[in-house]
């Protein structure tokens, strides 16, 4: 049995330790703290909700009692009103999501990895990860003792362990901002149905969240310009200038009050950044060890929990299948840069212009590529839905498994473009064989790659039909030849080719 070490017990960490406990991977987590511990980011996407259920913790997490959180609201460009929107819009699968108290959420997740069989211990930092040449073989405690590992996972956070170690660490140019947050007692909220929404407000020097927790308890936070608030605070201190930058909105200042604040501010700054490496030989960066984006969209569980999905299935494949370990590496990344990527681009979108709200559901329907009328992109990328969803494992598998096909259902009616007669490959795109994401490891297999989009992978039944379009013949004839070539009747041919021709056309790769 594999042995693998993960640094970090947070929702990266808890996550992939579950995850390999179920491939019977041997797993040992090092957190230094102990739980619980306080910790930011209370604000969850619905696409999170997803992972929780299939490592099978939703359940715990959904009876903690956490506020119900049905979307967003946002006072937020020219518009004087605030908007709001909601997930239930585009996902019937989970149209809903929480707002959690991140020390008692994490908890639940990591003593759910410990229920799994994972071993967990706490008031252990790690120190350094000890590398034989380019491969990680282990990790130094704090306490000076070496642990030997066959593969090891940094989900330490924004300690960065390895990215630090090995210099890695890219800040973003863009993004050099400074938070400061705090807990408030018995403040307003929205008026219903928004009243578990977070509410964001942009003001003169930045933004603030305010996130309805359980028991009338807020998190509220600002975030401005990491030189303006330095030296604010060096010269006003930092309960001065929360409060000047709360009296500078008009929204959230309503909202708060008189309310009570329970506790020390915090202060967080130079957050943004990616690592320029996030695997190597026995070794994964996941979480906020690997990249984190600018919180506007409250993506930093989702990266973590959504990576820590890639992250498993890496470690399965290095260990079963060595030979294809370099190739789903470099997939690793791909799949994981093109998320922060989206979301990336997302906040860049809202920090550089007073834009109008339909402007903000055009321009991200161009970042992510997807055809959907604008509100629906836009809701689903803040939500954390990739630009085509569930219907992708249709291509890649050819068909789904039950609660797949029950998801696709679930979701929206989509206007759908008529498949071309005569399909054709879109320029710039090409059919490569590499590394694809199986149900719980990388396995070798058929992309759809082209420059600046997302590969789509596919099946190799799939993947005859995307080789042959070439715009000469026909999908009729296609599917004859095929079905000729591989043995298998015209019939059992003909309805996975057709879907799949149309959700290519759907994605602009067939025209």
């Amino acid at each position: 049995m594999s042995h693998v070490v993960v640094i970090g017990g947070g929702p990266a960490g808890s996550t992939v330790a579950t995850l390999l406990r179920r491939a019977g991977i041997d797993v040992a987590i090092y957190e230094r703290a102990t739980f619980p511990r306080a910790h930011v980011g209370e604000s969850l996407l619905p696409a999170t909700l997803a992972i929780l259920d299939e490592i099978g913790v939703l359940d715990a997490v959904a009876a903690e009692g956490f506020t119900v959180k049905a979307g967003a609201t946002m006072a937020w460009g020219n518009t004087s009103e605030p908007w709001s929107w909601y997930f239930r819009e585009t996902n019937q699968r989970y149209p809903t999501s929480f707002q959690v108290w991140r020390p008692r959420f994490d908890q639940i997740l990591l003593d759910h990895s410990r229920a799994c069989g994972a071993r967990v211990y706490e008031n252990t930092p790690v120190r350094r990860v000890v590398f034989d040449d380019d491969r990680a073989i282990g990790v130094e405690l704090q306490s000076g003792e070496t642990i030997i590992a066959d593969a090891v996972v940094d989900a330490s956070g924004q300690q960065s362990l390895i990215a630090n170690q090995k210099n890695l660490k890219v800040w973003d140019d863009f993004f050099k901002n400074l938070a400061v947050y705090g807990y408030f007692e018995n403040c307003d909220h929205l008026d219903a149905p928004d009243d578990g929404n977070i509410f964001i407000e942009s003001f003169e020097h930045g933004w603030v969240w305010k996130i309805p927790l359980a028991d009338r308890r807020s998190s509220v936070g600002f975030v401005v310009d990491r030189d303006f608030g330095a030296a604010e605070i060096r010269k006003r201190g930092v309960d001065s200038f929360f409060a000047d930058q709360l009296s500078a909105t008009h929204r959230t200042k309503a909202l708060i009050g008189d309310a009570h604040r329970t506790g020390d501010l915090n202060v967080t700054r130079d957050w943004s950044y990616v690592a320029r490496e996030m695997a190597g030989p026995g070794f994964t960066l996941v979480g906020d060890a690997a990249c984190f984006v600018d919180p506007l969209f409250s993506t930093g569980v989702h990266l973590a929990v959504s990576g820590a999905h890639l992250a498993s299935a890496l470690v399965v494949t290095e260990h079963d299948d060595p030979d294809l370990a370099a190739e789903a590496r470099t997939t690793y990344e791909r799949l994981y840069r093109t998320q922060y990527d989206h979301f990336h681009e997302l906040a860049r979108l809202f920090y550089a212009g007073n834009r109008g709200v339909d402007s903000y559901f055009w321009e991200t329907r161009r970042i992510t590529k997807d055809d959907r009328p604008p509100r629906q992109a836009f809701i689903r990328a803040v939500s954390g839905q990739a630009a085509i969803g569930y219907e992708r494992s249709v291509l890649a598998h050819g068909e789904l498994p039950e609660a797949l096909t029950r998801a696709i259902e679930e979701q929206p009616a989509v206007e759908t473009k008529p498949t071309p007669d005569r399909p054709r490959l879109a320029d710039g795109l090409e059919l490569i064989r590499t590394a694809v994401l199986g149900a719980d490891r990388f396995e070798r297999g058929y992309v759809v790659r082209g420059r600046e989009r997302e590969d789509v992978p596919v099946s190799p039944l799939i993947a005859h039909l995307v080789h042959r379009a070439d715009g000469s013949k026909t999908l009729a004839d296609h599917i004859e030849n095929i079905a000729r070539d591989n043995g298998i009747t015209i019939d059992a041919a003909a309805a996975p080719l057709e879907r799949a021709a149309e959700l290519l056309t759907r994605d602009n790769v067939f025209v």
